[in-house]
Order: C-alpha cells, then sequence, then structure tokens
C-alpha cells in the first residue's frame, strides 16, 4: 500500500477514534442537564459512565469485534458496526427517561468496542514499516479533535450559549410551544448526539469502502482458523499470554485515571473547581487541544525515537497535574488552567498511543484484533467498576477529590513502573519481522 493510501485509509478508519471519543465527552458535556432533566443522582452518573463507550459498554463490544475481526475480516467490521453506533446515538437523542438513556449509552458503547480493535489493528496493517507509529498518532490525534468539537458544540448549543435559540426552536418544533426548563435545556445534548449520528454515518459510506488488509487476507488463505480455535492459541501461547498481560497491566493503570477525566472532568471543575458549565467546557476544549497538538507534534518523530523514552516523558507528565492537585489543589484559575493544559500534554504522548501501537505489533495476524478485543475488554469493564467506586470517592460536591488524586498518582506510577520494564523494542521493524521474532516460523 502506498503512503498516500495508507494515509487515506487511516484517516478513514480513525473517525472511529472520533466516535469512541466524542460519544464519552458528549455524554460529560450534557451530564449535568440529564441530571437536571431526569432527576439523576450520582450513582446513576456512575451507571452512566459503567455501561457507557468509557467503560462497560466498550469492554463487551471489544471481546466481540476483536475475533469477529480475526474470522471475518477488519472490513466486515467497518461494514455493520457503524450502523449499530447510529442506532445507539438514536436512543440518546430520543431518551425520555433514565432506562432509556442507559441503553442508548450502551448500545453506543458496544459499538465502540467492537470498532476499536479492527481500527488499530487496520491502521498498522496498512501502514509502511516507517510510518506505523505516525499513522497510529493521526488516529491519537482524531481521538482529541472528537471531543475538542464535541465540547464546543456543546457550549455553543448550551443553554445561554451563542446558538441556544436554534436548540429552542427545534425543542419547540418537537416538544411543543409550552416545553421549557429543563426538558427544554436538554435538547442542547441532544443536538450534540446529533452530530455524531452525523460524522458516523459519514465514517460509514467512508469504511464501507476500504479494501481488506492484505495481511489478513494472506493469513486466511494460508491458515484459516476459527474464532474458537484462535481464542486457544492466544491463550496457549505462553510469550501472547505474557504479552497481554503486560499491555493491559500498563493500559489498565492508565485507563483507571483516563476514564475519570473523559466522563467526569466537566463536573469535576464544576465541583471541586467551583466554576460554571460553560467555564469547565471551555476547560476541557483547551485541554483537548493540548492533546491534538503534542500528538501532531509526537507523529513527526515517533518513528525515530526511542518509544520507552517518550512513554516515560508522558507519564512523568501525566502525574505532574496530580501532585500540584494534592499539593496546592484546583481552587484558584490559575491552577485549573495549569491542571488542564499539562493532563492535555499528556494526552498527546499518552499511554494509549503505545498501547495501539504495541497491540497491534506484538501478536501474530492471526489474533491480534482478539487480543486487543480481550485486553480492552478487560481494562475496559475494570475501568466500569472503577467509575462507580470514585463517585462514592469523590462524594457528592467533590469533597474526597484529594484522596482520589493520590488514587490517580499511584496508578500512574504503576503505569510508568510496568512500561519501563516491559516496553518493547519495534521500531524500525515490519509486522511480519517482528511476529517471526517473537513467535518463531510457525505463528
Amino acid at each position: 500500500m502506498s503512503k498516500t493510501s495508507s494515509l487515506k485509509s487511516t484517516i478513514a478508519v480513525s473517525l472511529t477514534n472520533y466516535l469512541d471519543a466524542g460519544a464519552i465527552v458528549a455524554g460529560a458535556s450534557g451530564i449535568t442537564l440529564w441530571q437536571k432533566y431526569l432527576g439523576l443522582s450520582e450513582i446513576h452518573l456512575g451507571w452512566l459512565n459503567a455501561i457507557s463507550a468509557n467503560a462497560l459498554g466498550a469492554a463487551i463490544g471489544a471481546i466481540i469485534g476483536g475475533f469477529l475481526a480475526d474470522k471475518f475480516g477488519r472490513k466486515f467490521i467497518f461494514t455493520y458496526n457503524l450502523l449499530v453506533y447510529m442506532l445507539g446515538v438514536l436512543v440518546v437523542m430520543l431518551s425520555v427517561n433514565f432506562p432509556m438513556l442507559l441503553c442508548g449509552f450502551l448500545i453506543t458503547g458496544i459499538s465502540v468496542g467492537i470498532g476499536v480493535p479492527a481500527s488499530w489493528t487496520y491502521i498498522s496493517e496498512s501502514s509502511e514499516v516507517g510510518n506505523r507509529g505516525r499513522n497510529i498518532c493521526i488516529s491519537q490525534m482524531s481521538w482529541g479533535v472528537g471531543p475538542m468539537m464535541i465540547l464546543l458544540l456543546g457550549m455553543f448549543f448550551a443553554p445561554g450559549g451563542y446558538l441556544f435559540s436554534w436548540v429552542e426552536a427545534i425543542g419547540h418544533a418537537v416538544g411543543g410551544a409550552d416545553l421549557a426548563g429543563d426538558a427544554l435545556n436538554v435538547f442542547s445534548s441532544r443536538v450534540v448526539f446529533f452530530s455524531l449520528f452525523v460524522v458516523a454515518f459519514i465514517a460509514w459510506l467512508l469504511q464501507r469502502n476500504l479494501e481488506e488488509s492484505k495481511e489478513f487476507t494472506a493469513n486466511k488463505e494460508n491458515k484459516n482458523s476459527g474464532i474458537v480455535e484462535n481464542i486457544k492459541l492466544l491463550f496457549t501461547n505462553k510469550i501472547a499470554v505474557r504479552t497481554a498481560v503486560f499491555l493491559a497491566a500498563i493500559y489498565l493503570t492508565w485507563n483507571l485515571v483516563a476514564s475519570v477525566m473523559g466522563f467526569f472532568l466537566p463536573h469535576i471543575y464544576e465541583t471541586a473547581g467551583g466554576v460554571t458549565n460553560e467555564q469547565a467546557n471551555w476547560l476541557s476544549c483547551v485541554l483537548w487541544f493540548c492533546t491534538v497538538a503534542t500528538t501532531a507534534i509526537l507523529s513527526q518523530f515517533i518513528d525515530r525515537t526511542s518509544h520507552k523514552f517518550i512513554y516515560v516523558l508522558g507519564l512523568l507528565v501525566a502525574i505532574a497535574p496530580w501532585v500540584m492537585v494534592v499539593t496546592t489543589g484546583i481552587g484558584s484559575s490559575a491552577s485549573l488552567w495549569a491542571f488542564a493544559i499539562l493532563w492535555g500534554i499528556e494526552g498527546g504522548l499518552s499511554v494509549q498511543i503505545f498501547y495501539a501501537l504495541w497491540g497491534s505489533e506484538l501478536f501474530p495476524a492471526k489474533f491480534r484484533a482478539g487480543a486487543q478485543g480481550l485486553m480492552f475488554f478487560v481494562v475496559r469493564g475494570l475501568s466500569a467498576v472503577w467509575g462507580l467506586i470514585f463517585t462514592y470517592i469523590y462524594g457528592e460536591n467533590g469533597e474526597g477529590f484529594t484522596l482520589a488524586a493520590y488514587c490517580m498518582i499511584a496508578l500512574l506510577l504503576l503505569s510508568l513502573i510496568i512500561g519501563i520494564i516491559g516496553a518493547p523494542n519495534t521500531r524500525g521493524k515490519s509486522l511480519a519481522q517482528i511476529t517471526q521474532e517473537r513467535y518463531g516460523e510457525e505463528n
């Protein structure tokens, strides 16, 4: 595949990351509106986070989608999966009670999980040796652009925002001229989810026309294994098991922090930081801009720089804002901005980049996506449990924020230590070469 075509396919597939992060942030940016409209408690919010694209929903989807991608192909996932995503978003848009909202979050989350292993696998398999890291970074940039755009839309359409008059017009057209208060205000979140529906439709049109991965096609022709057989191969291969444990460990310890940041951050800004919803969204928007800018810079160097060095640097930057929280707090405007900017820079150097890169490099093609799906299932599933625990630690009004910060520091330190010990040296090697070195000729 030429550099031009690999870049085009990477951009098309990376829209999955836009929709993944976009779904998380769309829920987060509008969560206060849904809370007021439906009278939700902090426990309700914990459940929404737990079954969403941020956690359990994605976990369920990933373990299904990963092995389906290894059996039927990466293109099979691209052809059908975003139809499920559009259904989930539609249910959220039309929600009038908590069970309906919960169901919409779950369907959307499952679709996100189905798409992620196939997407990262396809990007690596379609990339040139010298551009694999760059293309994964482009995918990560999409993961930052999604939240940034969703937050901007959320602010423009929010009550009192520049485009809220449009929301009022839509709300009155759908709910009647008497619609007012929280029932009208929540239409701003419905409109934001509609934007995800539109992007998902465009992404589906692009992805369904992609060519199948040549590596998958070659493996299917030579060694066509069933789903059950691939699962057995994964669990009986000691190298694959050790690799899965390592990758799941670095991703889990980081994602337990990132999942909370992704879903609860605007809520944290408002309660612990004492700012308005609009100010919270601006802080988050700047955070994501920093993520995109940092990833864009990294994409130019990642294929020529030590991956372990970048990994360590990213985690040191990640720990810094949490150390600031426990030493000086985030009660001042300067502290809030420093917190947002530092975590934004971390996002551009994050563990997720290396999890996506190494996860698609360190397994043979026949269970490459399945292995990623299994790890994603474990990580996002445990993140769902952690999301529920976090609501208890944090409290109704952020009274437990300092204790939560100590938990975040401990998790990020674990991710740092495990990564330093186990980081592989795959830079400059083809997927075939990496597979041969790790698994031998018979793989």
